[in-house]
């Protein structure tokens, strides 16, 4: 008696981000207008450097404070491209979040809306950096370049206040499903995230320490980030991070403006995939323009209060 069991796993998980404390919108649109400001991120990934093929991720973020219809809410916008190998994602999605004043901090409840786009090309690249062309004896495996665009949707709850910050949010809501030929070659997952941070006042006055974590989980897996980041004067920060089973990451940033920020990260992967040597840098900027004092005016943001 000959029993034969095919299992097919082809799941897309979601980008993920060493500085995920600079870039809470990018998984929780309930942090849209968190900070009463207007805000704009640009954060550039490259994950595995050195290896052909490897993860690359750009990131354009925006949100501010509103009053519409005298509700105090929060709008935002999310612009990524992810590529790896002969897959370039495209996400887009819009955030509102209706925000109300707790005796014990902010509260934004917030959902996202958008479109995912997936392109596959038919031509591989192996770590060893040759290219070749899958064979078409497997209709599930394009060979041109395929793209499709399908809905995508979030929510999210988060609670700040000047000391901590805590929130909960799931990504890829309706699970969409991407075809080629009317085959599913893969499916947005759906990613549960859970994060929170507190700022502790040292003995000196100057400095100020600020631990974090994230954690990320599809319910077949999970993830998680630990942080600690240490500011002085509230212009430099330089921190540790560790992801568990993947990576030890160094942080450093400063502030070269009032409200203009420049942040750096380098991971040291601790995987198997370490053994080749690899490392990821990350680098962001950021600028915020606060919503109620004069732009020549030094600006605090609640992440350097």
């Amino acid at each position: 008696m000959l029993c034969i069991t095919k299992l097919v796993a082809f799941g897309q998980n979601d980008p993920q981000f060493t500085n995920y404390m600079f870039y809470k919108m990018g998984v929780n649109p309930g942090y849209a207008g968190a900070e009463n400001t207007i805000n704009g991120l640009i954060l550039n990934r490259y994950q595995w450097e050195g290896m052909p093929g490897g993860p690359k991720k750009l990131v354009f973020s925006m949100d501010a404070a509103t009053n519409l219809l005298g509700r105090s809410t929060g709008l935002g916008l999310n612009i990524i491209s992810d590529q790896l190998g002969y897959a370039k994602n495209i996400i887009i999605n819009a955030n509102y979040a209706y925000r109300t004043e707790l005796s014990f901090g902010s509260l934004g409840i917030g959902v996202s809306a958008g479109f995912y786009s997936q392109t596959s090309n038919g031509t591989w690249e192996s770590p060893e950096g040759n290219q070749w062309t899958p064979p078409s004896s497997d209709p599930g495996i394009p060979q041109g370049e395929v793209s499709q665009l399908v809905p995508d949707f979030g929510a999210g709850i988060y609670l700040s206040s000047s000391r901590y910050y805590l929130g909960i949010s799931a990504t890829h809501l309706n699970e969409a499903s991407i075809y080629y030929d009317e085959i599913p070659i893969s499916y947005l997952v759906r990613h549960y995230y859970f994060t929170g941070g507190y700022n502790i006042k040292l003995g000196n006055p100057l400095f100020e320490l600020r631990p974090s974590f994230l954690f990320k989980s599809d319910i077949a897996t999970w993830m998680l980030d630990l942080n600690s980041n240490i500011v002085y004067n509230d212009k430099f920060w330089a921190g540790l991070s560790y992801r568990v089973d993947d990576a030890v990451a160094l942080l450093l940033g400063i502030e070269l403006a009032s409200g203009l920020k420049v942040g750096y990260s380098f991971d040291l992967v601790t995987s198997a995939i370490g053994y080749y040597g690899y490392g990821s840098h990350e680098l962001f900027v950021t600028y915020s323009v606060a919503l109620e004092r004069n732009r020549n005016q030094k600006y605090k943001s609640i992440r350097f209060l």
